[in-house]
């Protein structure tokens, strides 16, 4: 069983691309089995799907649907994992070159180009006070400067340093003549609505939807021991 843990949004569409994600790791994995926790915002808890599970002597495996490892995974999604007997959790989707390869695409579909040195490059994510979940973002911006012309930076929509406008104002400030803000983050929501205030020159879209993303997933779920568990009872 493979509990695809996401952080929970009240946006419809984010809603939908997420739920979208799992059933393209299904068409990926045929006979794969799994359900939908969430951490925040709406239910079910992921407490409650893997206490749910373990009860009925089930399995699992929970992957984060998350880009770093900040707060819901150490604590929220380690501790439902501990309580459960037979229930492990995997590391989250990020950091993962597949994602960087996700993030160069969205640049280019909003028009960015890689080799213009005045073209910077603000990667936005959610943010947490966790360091372990910056040094995951700041991995990413490193992945994704290797392929990058213009400076890339970091900027997160809470808890940690820079905020995504001042990320933006320092990039003018260095003499980019152009500034991009990649948005790190699934998929719409609360904090990609606020990147469009952020005075970038243009916002990327979110990751979602894209196969390669549902890969990693598969691999975060095959590297925990899915795949050995057995995929077998009714989909959820």
């Amino acid at each position: 069983m493979l509990v695809a843990c996401a952080h929970g949004t009240r946006n419809p569409t984010g809603r939908r691309l997420i739920a979208e994600l799992a059933l393209a790791a299904r068409a990926q994995r045929p006979g794969l089995v799994t359900t939908a926790a969430f951490v925040d915002v709406q239910p079910p808890t992921v407490v409650d799907v893997v206490a749910g599970l373990s009860a009925e002597g089930r399995p699992a495996v929970v992957v984060p649907l998350l880009l770093s490892g900040g707060y819901h995974v150490h604590v929220d999604i380690a501790q439902a994992v501990a309580a459960a007997e037979g229930t492990v959790a995997a590391r989250p989707l990020g950091p993962d070159p597949r994602l960087v390869a996700v993030l160069h695409d969205r640049l280019l579909q909003a028009g960015a180009d890689p080799r213009d040195p005045l073209t910077a490059v603000v990667l936005a994510a959610a943010g947490s006070s966790d360091p372990r979940a910056v040094a995951d973002v700041e991995d990413t911006a490193d992945l994704l400067q290797s392929s990058w012309a213009g400076p890339v930076t970091t900027g997160y929509g809470s808890a940690a340093q820079p905020p995504v406008p001042d990320a933006v104002t320092a990039a003018r400030g260095s003499g980019a003549e152009r500034v991009v803000v990649a948005s790190y983050l699934l998929a719409p929501g609360h904090f990609h609505d606020k990147l469009a205030a952020a005075g970038a020159d243009v916002v990327t879209a979110p990751l979602l939807p894209d196969d390669r993303i549902a890969a990693v997933l598969l691999d975060r779920y095959d590297a925990a021991g899915g795949s050995r568990g057995g995929d077998h009872g009714p989909r959820r």
